[in-house]
């Protein structure tokens, strides 16, 4: 341990302890006005690791110099921060949008029950099973954005609120599991360990969707009574989106996904897809160009404080036998991102199928217990924060309503 890794453990152990006292600093924000835009930026926990990330780099600037603290920064791997927000951008455009809700409704007019109740239970478990196609990060965005104006909104409990925050995150965090691509824990070891998408369906994907299904079942079950008709839900005043627009949207989707791990590639089509939906700007709604961007920077920041963990966390993971590591996997994993926490695990010499299997089990499990749990939460916390009180999520409370969900994940992945 040297006293740039001890100063980064320091500084992550407070970025942790700043995203529980982000609602706290809301708060703060209206019983002091005089300071509320501080206060404000302070709250926002897509801030936090990208403010503590900075700090950590003043840090090494001063104790190793300036050209060793610009090497750690530029050593880091960005594609993944830049990878969501592009995603969520493109996903959350009104053209692929309304695609994926024509669809959606469609579904619910199948079902046995109210149109909007089964929307509700479309948006929790099918879309985040989806995610093992379109990438957890686009599932995370389109289901946020079609549960948003039914569940996370005025007149809806907000204990209610955080059990269905919980459920969408646990839902994304082990849906994309029936592939080896789209789950970002996956993604870090299914080279090395030489797991395809057929080993991931047949170990991983039918219990993950087992225990999606339940979880999605339970919580409806429970917003029964409050889930209403979205407002404005007739509205007809915007021009209906041409097929051939709609078509464009998709395929760009499509090549992002598809080309995720080429940054240079996918922000190139990018920016050809923001000129078409400027070109084409009356079938579009206002991109989420913010949210997308603070997204990418709380990644980013995650990225930077989470390389400085590796000397406390590897050994720690190295050493567990198999079902322990399952269950400290699933405590780790809220304190840490579960990618890295697999990606550390893959490095390990002489890890055991069975233990590779539990530690990626337990990552997945774990993935909605905290904001940073996993790489899509950000980017469904900032599309649904504006629907809690004081328009911000409370760590104590997603830890508490993911709880029974994390529950029965693990129970279905301990099969």
């Amino acid at each position: 341990m040297t006293d740039i890794q001890l100063t980064g453990a320091i500084l992550f152990a407070l970025a942790l302890i700043h995203t529980f006292a982000a609602k706290f600093f809301e708060t703060l924000a209206h019983r002091h006005p005089r300071h509320a835009g501080l206060f404000h930026l302070l709250g926002e926990v897509e801030v936090v690791f990208g403010f503590w990330a900075a700090i950590l780099v003043a840090a090494i600037a001063l104790m190793a110099g300036a050209q060793n603290a610009i090497a750690y920064a530029e050593s880091r791997q960005y594609t993944e921060p830049l990878f969501v927000f592009v995603v969520m951008v493109v996903a959350a455009s009104r053209p692929v949008l309304d695609c994926v809700q024509r669809v959606l409704s469609l579904l619910a007019r199948l079902a046995p029950v109210r149109g909007e109740l089964a929307l509700v239970w479309l948006g929790m478990a099918v879309v985040p099973l989806a995610g093992s196609l379109v990438t957890e990060p686009a599932a995370m965005t389109l289901a946020a954005l079609t549960l948003a104006p039914l569940v996370f909104r005025d007149g809806v409990p907000e204990w209610l609120k955080y059990g269905a925050l919980g459920v969408l995150f646990v839902n994304v965090s082990i849906g994309g599991t029936l592939t080896a691509y789209a789950a970002p824990p996956v993604l870090m070891v299914a080279a090395t360990w030489d797991w395809d998408s057929a080993f991931m369906a047949s170990q991983f994907g039918w219990k993950a969707a087992l225990a999606t299904v339940i979880n999605a079942t339970a919580m409806t079950f429970l917003l029964r009574r409050h889930v209403q008709p979205p407002a404005g839900a007739n509205n007809t005043a915007q021009h209906p989106v041409p097929l051939p627009v709609t078509l464009v949207h998709l395929g760009v989707l499509a090549l992002v996904v598809v080309l995720a791990h080429h940054p240079v590639l996918f922000l190139g089509i990018f920016l050809l897809f923001l000129g078409f939906a400027h070109a084409y700007q009356r079938y579009q709604q206002p991109l989420i160009l913010k949210e997308g961007l603070l997204v990418g920077f709380f990644l980013a920041g995650l990225v930077v404080l989470g390389g400085m963990q590796q000397w406390w966390l590897q050994p720690v993971i190295s050493q567990l036998q198999p079902l322990a590591l399952f269950f400290g996997a699933v405590a780790l994993t809220a304190i840490t991102d579960n990618a890295a926490l697999t990606y550390l695990g893959s490095l390990a010499d002489g890890i055991t199928p069975h233990a590779q299997y539990m530690l990626v089990a337990g990552a997945v499990a774990g993935g909605g217990l905290t904001v940073i749990a996993n790489a899509p939460n950000p980017a469904g916390a900032a599309l649904l924060k504006a629907g809690f009180r004081d328009g911000s999520i409370g760590a104590a409370g997603l830890l508490l309503g993911a709880l029974a969900p994390t529950a029965v994940a693990v129970m279905m992945l301990l099969l």
